[in-house]
């Protein structure tokens, strides 16, 4: 079953895995708005992209108070390659055994060359300071995505 969430809706309370082992929840988090976007794997072209684009944006999320955190079910330690072989800077976390990706729906059955198979829906979840979803984006296109997802944030921290 797809967690169906909707904006104006608490963003689920989780426990995400940082790239050096440690445990981060969704709680802690509170107190500033969260861009949390979900992509299927490390070190793929689409993936890669929009690690790029949102590190490349880091800053000017910054500025607006705005947290950037990027979650696949790759472990830590591909998480720490991968942000090594591209300099990224955007901050990632590991949902290894696919409970976040339940809980937000974004563990989905997608199909390709007729196949069908389990796997990440690349979405993107904007969520408020007092930890509601302001805005999300589901069956993201990166092309253009991170510069959507930062106007939205930068409307959201201006409120």
């Amino acid at each position: 079953m797809v967690a169906d969430l909707q904006p104006g809706d608490m963003a689920p309370d989780v426990t995400l895995t940082t790239p050096d082992g440690g445990a981060l929840t969704l709680a802690s988090l509170r107190g500033r708005p969260l861009v949390l976007y979900f992509y299927p794997k490390d070190d793929t072209a689409g993936c890669t992209r929009e690690a790029q684009d949102f590190s490349a944006a880091k800053a000017v999320f910054e500025l607006a108070g705005v947290q950037v955190l990027g979650v696949s079910k790759d472990p830590p330690a591909k998480h720490r390659k991968f942000v090594t072989k591209y300099d990224l800077t955007v901050s990632l976390a590991s949902d290894e055994d696919g409970s976040v990706c339940e809980a937000f729906g974004t563990w989905i059955e997608k199909s390709l060359y007729g196949r069908k198979y389990m796997g990440i829906d690349r979405a993107t979840f904007l969520i408020d300071a007092d930890g509601r979803i302001a805005k999300l984006w589901r069956k993201v296109k990166v092309p253009g995505h991170v510069e959507q997802v930062l106007a939205a944030a930068e409307a959201l921290a201006s409120r």
